[in-house]
């Protein structure tokens, strides 16, 4: 039985190509340079190729899927390709994660909404993660730095605003367990229960650094500012876009009737464990 991952390499498909190899799963990194892959087995695909797709999912026991960042007009391309390759090689599991993109509307024709209307009109198995914000966006130098020299966690949130956290961690301990458990699909939710707010997410880090972490609301801007020295200007628009769009709205929290914790009975990491495991 194999699992493809899509990018095995990366943020979200690292941690579950790790742990399907440790629990002893024939796993198959799927990325378009093997090279960047230190071990283990891998398929070359290229997301504009229908073809490279059907040879990587042809009797898949699995396929891990997430959307690329990029331009909506070739994330929509992608979309269609990876939809007719799984119509083609029907692997008996699909799990795909929104990589913490909002579903939106029904009726929303952009990629990811049509690329889970599209592979479930299939009729193969799928299950969709859907997380909110990942606890690796505090790892960020502009964040982190200042928790460790400052004692201040600066975000662009308020400090009352409850967010369901998870860690990337997290999305491969649940996405392992839908490989596992056939029976549940359509959207899982993945975060914290209750909703951590700012202040509280603060205290966390200094229960775990054993020193004082105040937690600082920046604006969407201010945080853009300071993210545009690493990402440049175009990356930092995008999320000062999302985090404008997130102060209209009163949190971030998941459903807990369509929860990892409820449906598999996966409770996400606290923050304290996230820092144990990381090794913050």
């Amino acid at each position: 039985m194999t699992y493809i991952v899509h990018g095995a390499t990366g943020a979200q498909g690292s941690p579950l190509f790790k742990k399907l190899t440790t629990e002893g799963k024939n796993v198959v990194a799927a990325i378009r340079n093997p090279e960047t892959l230190d071990a283990g087995s891998t398929v070359t695909i290229d997301l504009s190729s229908v073809q490279s797709l059907v040879a990587a999912y042809l009797g898949a026991e699995g396929v891990f899927i997430h959307l690329p960042l990029g331009p909506e007009s070739l994330r929509l391309q992608y979309t269609q390709n990876i939809i007719e390759a799984v119509g083609t090689s029907r692997p008996k599991r699909l799990v795909i994660s929104t990589s913490g993109c909002a579903l939106g509307d029904p009726e929303d024709k952009s990629a990811l909404p049509e690329l889970i209307r599209g592979v479930e009109a299939t009729g193969v198995s799928t299950a969709v993660i859907a997380p909110r914000l990942y606890l690796e966006n505090l790892l960020l130098p502009i964040v982190s730095e200042a928790v460790k020299m400052e004692g201040i966690l600066p975000y662009p949130l308020r400090s009352d605003y409850p967010v369901s956290w998870c860690s990337h961690l997290d999305v491969a301990d649940v996405a392992a367990a839908l490989f596992a458990d056939t029976s549940v699909n359509g959207i899982v939710e993945i975060g914290q229960l209750p909703a951590v707010t700012g202040d509280q997410l603060a205290k966390s880090f200094a229960t775990h650094l054993g020193r004082e972490v105040k937690y600082s609301s920046l604006t969407p801007e201010e945080f853009g500012t300071r993210l545009t020295v690493l990402f440049g200007e175009a990356a930092a628009a995008e999320v000062v876009e999302i985090y404008k769009a997130k102060a209209l709205s009163k949190d971030s929290a998941i459903a807990a009737n369509i929860s990892a914790q409820r449906l598999l009975g996966i409770n996400p990491r606290s923050v304290e464990q996230w820092l144990v495991d990381i090794g913050m």
